[in-house]
């Protein structure tokens, strides 16, 4: 049977782009959390509190905030320098809560253009567009590899401006040793479903440097609606804050994911290599032991022919992203010939725990026999 023209009683089932892994570890979090009958607190205690310490420590971080979406956790984290009218630089692939985020704090988002070979922000290109007026770089570890994190602080130590990162892609992932979460002034996590951290939804905001405290504590009053100084039945608000606080069904699940990220996370890099050495294409996310690998991407001229065929086989893919400064609502004359290029070409292909090795044959078989 020619896999042009495949026989869909033959096709066993599809292999998904994204797929968390569950076992007997999240179905208990779950009922033991639902017996509980202490299902959510704003205040951030129980599982919550749990969570953040454990992730704190995974990572490496001084401080931690759990909240309820990686968005959250951008929005909080922007909010900690004050960017009103102020520049944020950031790379235009992304997903488009990294420049809502901005917007949100009443900030002003400059796109630059990423590094090739990354799709993270190109340092070079970062220097080019920092003026008086940049106050925050905010670099985006696509599909989990580590942008040039070095480069960038030297940038924000030499122009007066903060490294805020957005690792919604790269828990687990490393740079130069050391976790992603412990080295920018806030680093932003999400824990979608398809993210390698699991959850319903959740995020986190992890804290470094020497206002760490001070920071943590206004992350908690702001992530619970601006409350403060609570005491028994009392309590203030002084300030605006938004309901942003993690759930314990999240938390409870997010500490079973924890548990097991590191060995998760060696299957994703397992599939990634064979999918670096395996596919034929020049055009493909290179492997790096330290990249968490949440999505696996190849460049194609013909995407739309490629992702009906791989379709038609039961292989689901994706777009990530479609670039934001494209967007209608962010429409700008920004010029971003590497993003616009690869915007045109880029394609995600399945990457997740539960791929079994002759669903990674299949794979790579239809892509090189496609291309």
């Amino acid at each position: 049977m020619s896999l042009y023209q495949p026989n869909q009683n033959k096709i066993k089932k599809k292999i998904k782009l994204f797929d968390p892994q569950v076992g007997i570890k999240e179905e208990l979090a779950v009922t033991s959390t639902l017996k509980s009958h202490f299902w959510a607190s704003g205040a951030g205690t129980g599982k919550v509190f749990e969570f953040e310490n454990k992730f704190n420590k995974f990572v490496g971080s001084r401080s931690s905030v759990a909240v309820n979406s990686g968005t959250a956790a951008l929005h909080l984290a922007l909010s900690l320098p004050g960017i009103q009218n102020k520049f944020v630089i950031l790379p235009s692939l992304s997903f488009v809560s990294t420049a809502h985020a901005v917007l949100y704090n009443g900030g002003i988002p400059i796109f630059v253009d990423i590094d090739p070979e990354t799709f993270c922000l190109d340092p070079h290109q970062v220097k080019k567009h920092i003026t008086k007026n940049t106050k925050v770089i905010l670099p985006v570890h696509f599909g989990g590899m580590p942008a040039n994190i070095s480069s960038l602080k030297k940038i924000c130590n030499e122009n007066n401006c903060q490294l805020i990162e957005d690792a919604a892609h790269a828990s687990g992932a490393l740079f130069k040793g050391k976790r992603i979460g412990c080295h920018g002034t806030a680093v932003c996590f999400s824990f979608h479903p398809v993210k390698n951290l699991a959850m319903p939804t959740g995020g986190l905001v992890s804290l470094n440097g020497v206002e760490h405290k001070q920071n943590k504590k206004l992350l908690q009053i702001r992530r619970w609606c601006g409350i403060s100084n609570r005491s028994d039945f009392t309590y203030d608000v002084g300030q605006i804050g938004w309901n942003f606080y993690m759930n314990e069904f999240s938390a409870a699940i997010g500490l079973a994911q924890l548990s097991q990220l590191e060995k998760l996370n060696k299957k994703r890099k397992k599939i990634a290599q064979r999918y670096s050495n395996e596919i034929s294409l020049e055009n493909k996310m290179p492997f790096n032991n330290d990249c968490s690998y949440h999505l696996y991407w190849i460049r194609v001229k013909n995407r739309n022919k490629l992702m009906k065929k791989l379709k038609a086989l039961g292989i689901e893919t994706g777009i990530h992203y479609k670039p934001i400064h494209q967007m209608t609502f962010y429409k700008k004359k920004s010029k971003l010939p590497v993003t616009e290029r690869i915007g045109k070409e880029i394609v995600s292909i399945p990457m997740h725990p539960n791929l079994k090795e002759n669903d990674v044959d299949f794979i790579i078989k239809s892509i090189n026999k496609f291309c």
